[in-house]
């Protein structure tokens, strides 16, 4: 069970951080969160979907690794292979808290780290140390910081972007359901992506107001992502002619 603690120089002087990858860091799972800041890089190996959160729950970018809940395609002899690592598996055991603090005498809730002690990342031997001896963060530590950061202004833009792409009547559900050989089939429910004719036959002013929101490129990254659908089926097949003693 995952048991945050706000991040000091003092009580985690010794933690470090492992930065393998493998199903014993939880790194085995179908699909990832992404953010539109980082949608220039993950459309280039990742598909990119939408889903709805629990009930009446906010959108939420995906990043499909996988056809099913604990595949991921990308991860192979403790390597991620892609060149660029989605956020959400970048941060590690880390996230962004808010802490209430006083400038010039009015309250306002500002972003800390979080670090989850009870991840399996994290431990006293073995990895990337947070802080330097003299107490300063480790180029490691500045680097998810960064991370987080991002994650942080994408998922606020995000929210606002998708019910935006929502209201303009954009968004549609995507049946995945795929037959990879004669003996094969996988289907992943419960995505959406971008309608792709509707968005063509918009009209002026709405792309105007969707293009300066800086919701539009996001919009085609998505449906540019799409083509990686077709890589997941080929390293699935792939697995799956190894599996079957063929490969």
């Amino acid at each position: 069970m995952a048991r945050y603690e706000l991040l000091n120089n003092v009580t985690h002087k010794d933690l470090r951080v492992a930065t393998g990858f493998g199903p014993e860091f939880g790194d085995d799972v179908g699909m990832v969160p992404a953010f539109p800041s980082e949608f220039a890089e993950l459309q280039r190996e990742y598909p990119i979907f939408l889903k709805k959160g629990p009930g009446e729950g906010e959108w939420q970018s995906v990043a499909l690794l996988g056809f099913e809940q604990r595949e991921n395609l990308f991860l192979r002899d403790g390597r991620w292979n892609a060149s660029y690592l989605p956020g959400a598996a970048a941060k590690g055991p880390f996230l962004i808290g808010f802490q209430e603090q006083r400038v010039d005498g009015e309250a306002i809730m500002e972003p800390v780290v979080h670090v989850d002690v009870e991840h399996p990342r994290v431990g006293r031997d073995e990895g990337e140390p947070l802080f330097l001896p003299q107490g300063g963060n480790t180029p490691y530590l500045e680097h998810v910081a960064g991370i987080l950061r991002g994650i942080h202004d994408g998922n606020r833009f995000g929210q606002r972007m998708f019910a935006a792409l929502d209201a303009a009547g954009l968004l549609e559900p995507v049946g995945l359901d795929v037959q990879l050989d004669a003996q094969h089939r996988v289907a992943v429910g419960g995505l959406h992506g971008i309608a792709r004719e509707r968005l063509a036959s918009l009209d002026a002013p709405a792309l105007f107001e969707l293009n300066r929101a800086g919701y539009l490129e996001g919009a085609y990254l998505m449906l540019a992502s799409l083509h990686n659908v077709r890589r997941l089926m080929a390293e699935k097949q792939r697995r799956l002619r190894e599996q079957d003693g063929k490969g």
